[in-house]
């Protein structure tokens, strides 16, 4: 499967000049798991080829869950053990990647500044229930209950 469009346009860039890249983690867990190995060893690989990193720790999401196409919901934490698993992951990152070429953002840090009525009011309007609810994941969850 390609996820890319003109690979060798791509090639092309990244011989020509540094690029910027993101990976991003929940903190659902107080360490790193088998499913984050590929992304984040092509990050690094990418890294070590003189790209910048960029990782974004998931403290506003990981707060209120996200199903991600599964059936169920994400089991919702405290806010003290999403805090702690953000320290936890943080602390992973700068191991793994060391301080070149990388930024580590904690997307808690602009979400939680987020109006919810300002919100709604701006983006709501561009949603469309029914373009929602033909969404697979949608209706499997209303399937559900």
């Amino acid at each position: 499967m390609k996820q890319f469009y003109d690979e060798e346009g791509l090639r092309k860039l990244l011989d020509k000049k540094s690029v910027g890249l993101y990976c991003g983690v929940d903190p659902t867990g107080d360490s790193l798991h088998i499913g984050h190995l590929i992304p984040f060893m092509m990050l690094k690989r990418f890294q070590e080829a003189g790209h910048r990193a960029h990782i974004i720790i998931g403290g506003g999401t990981g707060s209120i869950g996200d199903p991600s196409g599964k059936k169920s919901e994400r089991v919702l934490q405290t806010m003290e053990q999403v805090h702690h698993n953000e320290e936890a992951l943080t602390k992973q990152m700068k191991h793994l990647f060391g301080k070149d070429n990388i930024t580590i953002v904690n997307n808690r840090d602009w979400l939680s500044k987020i109006d919810l009525l300002g919100f709604l009011r701006d983006y709501g309007k561009l949603f469309n229930v029914n373009t929602m609810l033909n969404k697979e994941v949608v209706a499997s969850r209303l399937e559900v209950g």
